[in-house]
């Protein structure tokens, strides 16, 4: 309304609270306890199937708190909560570290935001990152919900427990006593008791409080979550159409220069690249490929702060809006299509690793969010927008993580050397350096190489394998396969391929 004041960050803060939060019942934190000993017990010894099976027991929990603040499943509760599941597979199914990771964080964010909700960037965003900001609340909330229940025989299953602890307690004292004292009860206690290892105990009660306190964030956030999309963001102040215009229509100019060229000197072939440039194909590729990135990054923060500060009085202004973001967006997928071309290059040209193909993802990734700018750009309403992007991003993690990064980078090095041996049988190398330090994942492409290289490649691989021992729930499907590869057909022993042999078998190219 004309005359009303800016709402300043504590208002905001405020208005995004829940109207009514319901209570923890005694369920919800027996269901987080749970959840803690299943995380002391299952992730002390890696990710794997444990990962899964803590998640589910984490949902229950939240099932529990939602159902009785009376709250229902919706559509995009349904799609966010099957992606975070389809993200916790990763671990299960691959052995490769950095997607099991990233797939744990994308896992944890989409069930921040299918138990907040949101629609517009603000609760999209802030909805993200909800968990961090819950634990403290969470137990708190847990804490003064129980303890004002009367529960049923309360009166007689505490004093049991205080008796159970008490006598817990005096078998512990006197029991080391008895034990030091004499040989023959130290034996008989040692059968008796579990075997505990002392060592792991505060790395599990680490586990333990982390796993109770996040069972409890999710359940909080399911009885009565903040309300983003209240948040007030006041929209920037208008520019004029010169001002605001003239630097988009010259960046546009720029952008229409490089697509013109690119078309020109790419597009010629290999030929064409070293006539007009001087450069090998991987050498142009490797120069530009890091700048062109962060060109295309750079472009959406131009889209978003000249949005925001574009004019918007009258259905010219919107239009003139639309087409120069518009074309700027179009022009930036020609940017994202020139690096996409560079790196196909360079890997053509020196072969794939982890980090060539995770740029690659993401380049492929920023191509779609510029596509559904534009396609926002052509409708007049594009409340759709916020969530469709993060549903992209989150479905790009989930397709990285589950294709198995490690092995197809080893499968395409492989296959290029395979390929080389047939022209080239002298002369053909694999990067042996880029192959040998990649996961179990790798194992069943690089089990086709002929020896030593074979050996090579597999000695750290199976060194790692041979030097662990997982449980079945901290282990997952490609460390299973990859151990009765080995198993069947264990590579040489270093000593007997020597470091020379490993030398003239292919460490030849340099990691990107």
């Amino acid at each position: 309304m004309p005359g009303t004041p800016a709402p300043s960050v504590g208002t905001w803060l405020r208005v995004s609270d829940p109207e009514r939060r319901a209570g923890a019942t005694p369920r919800v934190a027996l269901a987080a306890l749970f959840t803690g000993l299943l995380t002391a017990w299952l992730l002390f010894d890696g990710l794997g199937v444990n990962l899964l099976v803590c998640g589910a027991a984490t949902a229950v929990g939240a099932g529990f708190a939602a159902r009785v603040a009376g709250r229902r499943i919706r559509p995009w509760t349904a799609v966010w909560s099957l992606l975070a599941l389809a993200l916790l597979v990763v671990p299960a199914w691959w052995d490769a570290g950095w997607p099991a990771l990233l797939a744990a964080g994308g896992a944890l964010a989409l069930a921040s935001l299918a138990l907040h909700g949101g629609r517009r960037w603000a609760g999209v965003l802030f909805a993200l990152p909800g968990l961090l900001w819950q634990p403290v609340p969470a137990v708190r909330w847990a804490w003064t919900s129980v303890q004002g229940r009367r529960l049923p025989g309360r009166g007689r299953i505490v004093p049991v427990l205080k008796a159970l602890a008490v006598a817990a307690v005096l078998l512990t004292v006197f029991g080391l006593l008895f034990a030091s004292a004499d040989a023959a009860m130290a034996d008989l206690l040692g059968n008796l008791s579990p075997d505990l290892d002392l060592g792991r105990l505060p790395g599990r009660a680490v586990l333990f409080v982390l796993g109770t306190a996040t069972a409890l964030g999710f359940a909080h956030m399911a009885a009565g979550p903040r309300r983003w999309d209240r948040t007030v963001i006041r929209p920037g102040r208008e520019r004029r159409r010169l001002e605001w215009a003239l630097p988009l229509v010259a960046l546009n100019l720029m952008f229409g220069v490089f697509a013109v060229i690119q078309a020109v000197v790419v597009l010629g072939g290999a030929d064409a690249v070293l006539s007009n440039t001087g450069m090998s194909r991987s050498e142009y590729a490797r120069q530009g490929f890091w700048q062109l990135s962060v060109i295309t990054v750079l472009t959406l923060v131009v889209v978003a702060v000249a949005k925001r500060w574009a004019p918007r009085t009258t259905d010219v202004d919107h239009r003139l809006a639309r087409i120069l973001l518009g074309l700027l967006c179009l022009l930036a997928l020609a940017v994202v299509a020139s690096a996409l071309g560079r790196m196909w290059f360079y890997v053509d040209a020196s072969g794939l690793t982890r980090l060539r193909l995770w740029v690659l993802v993401v380049e492929v990734w920023l191509g779609v969010v510029f596509l559904l700018l534009i396609a926002a750009g052509l409708t007049r309403r594009a409340g759709w927008l916020p969530r469709v992007v993060v549903l992209s991003g989150m479905l790009t993690v989930a397709v990285y993580g589950l294709m198995g990064p490690d092995a197809i980078v080893a499968e395409q090095n492989v296959t290029r050397y395979e390929q080389a041996l047939k022209t080239d049988p002298h002369g053909a190398a694999i990067d042996l350096r880029n192959v040998r330090r990649l996961s179990a994942d790798a194992v069943s492409a690089l089990e086709r190489l002929p020896e030593p290289q074979r050996s090579c490649a597999l000695q750290l691989i199976g060194q790692e394998l041979e030097g662990e021992s997982r449980p079945w729930y901290a282990t997952n499907l490609a460390a299973a396969r990859a151990r009765g590869i080995l198993a069947q057909r264990p590579p040489v022993d270093s000593r007997a391929v020597g470091r020379t042999a490993c030398d003239r078998a292919g460490l030849a190219y340099e990691d990107l």
